[in-house]
């Protein structure tokens, strides 16, 4: 279990990261995660990313403004660059990063 303070040092000291919010009882959560890392793994070699359980992080994911599951929030250098609920593609998430990361890191 992270702390809202140790997520936000995390998001601070990398170039890109991703918060994956679910619960045990998403099934949509489970379907998707393994794919999702599989395509970040393959796509982007510098990427933190941070699976928090919102059926016991509460408190971190109203920090964040999650209230829907699953939520995929990606900061790039700090920033929130995409905020993605419930209905999202692996490869329309990869789209979205893929340029600003490039960018970022050419």
């Amino acid at each position: 279990m992270q702390t809202i303070e140790n997520i936000e040092k995390i998001i601070d000291e990398n170039i890109a990261v991703m918060l994956y919010f679910s619960a045990p009882t998403c099934n949509v959560c489970h379907a998707l995660k393994p794919k999702l890392l599989e395509a970040i793994d393959a796509n982007f070699e510098k990427f933190e990313i941070i699976s928090i359980d919102t059926s016991i992080e509460q408190e971190t994911a109203a920090h964040f403004s999650v209230f829907t599951i699953p939520t995929v929030l990606v900061f790039l250098d700090g920033k929130e660059f995409l905020r993605k609920s419930r209905h999202m593609s692996v490869d329309e998430v990869i789209r979205e990063i893929k340029r600003p990361y490039e960018i970022m890191n050419s």
